[in-house]
């Protein structure tokens, strides 16, 4: 008898289930002030653990993996939430006026309410966990094969209507897909420097670009390639740096030889106002020539060190 119920028990699908009230609102999370405190001392204590060990050399694999505990967690409930969403258009479709069938629709607002307050409480504790990883190693956390959305929207009030709940939940996913702003692409290949000194030089040079395109557009979206061992990824730490918003285009390896044209294609059909471009190879130098014939205003630092080409001296002008 035992184990018949335990094996009704594992079949059940408990995925959300909750006693009591749903969670919508702030104070039913941790405060960002113990999230903060938290994390911050789960962060030192593993690297003091593995700290001089033959473990060291795996540190930033350690570190991305604590990170993506929480991103992960996210996207379930994102996918609860998507879920309720589902149910709720489905209710309003089929809405007779009934209490029971408006009771019903109230209770699946709640649960995706819930769903969404917790999804926003780990994207939260997760951004917290990518400040650490930035810090740590100097890139910018991203996920292997999904995306890093931040909603960061304001609670769904706890009396909502059904259509005023759908409204706001897409006006949610939009934003947090396609931020507001101005575009700005960012490209660039991978690149080797004689010494450290170098190194730091071209670094410095492609964050001093970045900021003086900012003072230029304060509202700019960064579009870039998503390369992590290449000059988007010294872009990307900037942007996560100035807390400006990114946007990654990968290549598409099923193209072949024409992935590169085929991601220049999709960068500048946004219509961006700039284009940066620093020192890369012939599908790069493709992407200057479009972005001219379309008017847009390249701003280029394919000289030596990233610097302006038309420069003698390697500075930024």
């Amino acid at each position: 008898m035992h184990t018949s119920f335990a094996d009704q028990l594992a079949g059940l699908d408990l995925a959300g289930f909750s006693i009591g009230p749903a969670p919508v609102s702030t104070s039913d999370f941790p405060v960002r002030e113990a999230v903060v405190q938290t994390l911050e001392a789960v962060w030192s204590d593993l690297f003091a653990m593995v700290s001089g060990t033959a473990l060291e050399a795996d540190a930033e694999d350690l570190g991305w993996a604590f990170v993506n505990i929480f991103h992960r967690s996210a996207e379930r409930k994102s996918t609860a939430l998507d879920r309720a969403t589902d149910e709720v258009r489905a209710l309003i479709a089929t809405a007779d006026g009934s209490e029971v069938h408006t009771h019903e629709l109230e209770t699946q607002v709640e649960r995706a309410q819930c769903a969404e307050s917790a999804m926003l409480a780990l994207e939260e504790m997760r951004e917290v966990a990518a400040g650490l990883y930035l810090n740590e190693f100097g890139s910018s956390w991203k996920p292997v094969s999904s995306s890093r959305f931040n909603h960061s929207a304001m609670l769904t009030s706890a009396l909502v209507e059904g259509r005023d709940f759908l409204r706001a939940r897409a006006e949610a996913k939009r934003r947090a897909a396609v931020p507001e702003g101005t575009p700005v692409v960012f490209a660039g290949g991978r690149t080797r420097h004689a010494t450290e000194d170098e190194a730091l030089t071209f670094g410095n040079n492609v964050w001093a670009t970045l900021d003086k395109v900012r003072e230029r557009m304060p509202d700019m979206v960064l579009i870039h390639g998503g390369d992590t061992k290449g000059v988007d990824r010294l872009a990307s730490s900037w942007a996560e740096r100035r807390g400006i918003p990114q946007v990654t285009f990968s290549l598409d390896m099923r193209l072949g030889a024409r992935a590169g044209f085929k991601r220049n294609e999709r960068m500048l059909s946004l219509d961006p106002r700039y284009v940066i471009a620093f020192p890369g190879n012939g599908v790069l130098e493709r992407l200057v020539i479009e972005a001219k014939a379309r008017r847009i205003t390249v701003v280029d630092r394919r000289g030596p060190l990233g610097t302006n080409p038309k420069n003698t001296s390697a500075r930024t002008d």
